[in-house]
């Protein structure tokens, strides 16, 4: 079983940066696993924003390629996501998940049915 804590949310301006953290317990190896980070907004389906598999490929929605990175330090067992010229639009509820299909690429990074654990979510709120 994989447990996954999201932290690092917060309110920031627009134009902002914020860095999240995943942080995986439970015997578990972020490196066996393809990660990814998803977003929720009220009244949104929930959406994929970033995922990185366990090969370090990378995939990102075209609504924040060039301001976000996903990354992730395997020592820590932990993944971020660097969010940089924040946006309003970018004001959701941030889950880390983690996907048993490690080696998935592309689109598959993002689709939530790929995923096998989530985290609680860290709420982040950008204003204008």
């Amino acid at each position: 079983q994989v447990q996954l804590v999201e932290s690092g949310g917060g309110s920031v301006q627009a134009g902002g940066s914020l860095r999240l953290s995943c942080v995986a317990s439970g015997y578990t190896d972020i490196g066996n696993y393809m990660m990814g980070w998803f977003r929720q907004a009220p009244g949104k389906e929930r959406e994929g924003v970033a995922g990185i598999n366990s090969d370090g490929r990378t995939s990102y929605a075209d609504s924040v390629k060039g301001r976000f990175t996903i990354s992730q330090d395997n020592a820590k067992n932990t993944l971020y996501l660097q969010m940089n010229s924040l946006k309003p639009e970018d004001t959701a509820m941030y889950y880390c998940a983690a996907a048993g299909a490690s080696r998935a690429v592309g689109w598959l990074q993002l689709q939530r049915w790929v995923y096998n654990y989530w985290g609680q979510g860290t709420q982040v709120t950008v204003s204008s």
